[in-house]
């Protein structure tokens, strides 16, 4: 799913309160990490995922579970990063992005 720069703005302020849901350690993202992400958003559309590494390598990951679950990054502050996965049933969504 392709978000637009003011529904990427929306989120990013919808998840200021959050905690991150699901840490990343020094062994990398590992199969077991990725369930672990994956089983978060069977619960909540949005998530924090606290991210070890440089720069670069936080940015790697992002775009791994990305392309790895069907979810958009909404964006990295320092060693966290935001993701928003829509949920597939309509009764359970609780986000309603702006236009």
């Amino acid at each position: 799913m392709e978000l637009h720069g003011t529904q990427r703005k929306y989120l990013r302020g919808l998840a200021h309160e959050l905690r991150p849901a699901v840490q990343v350690g020094k062994d990398g993202l590992s199969g077991a990490v990725l369930q672990s992400i994956e089983e978060a958003f069977s619960h909540q559309e949005l998530i924090k995922v606290k991210l070890a590494g440089d720069r670069h390598e936080r940015k790697s990951m992002a775009t791994t579970i990305d392309e790895s679950l069907g979810c958009s990054c909404v964006g990295l502050i320092g060693s966290v990063g935001i993701f928003y996965r829509q949920h597939s049933d309509p009764e359970k969504r609780r986000i309603a992005l702006p236009g």
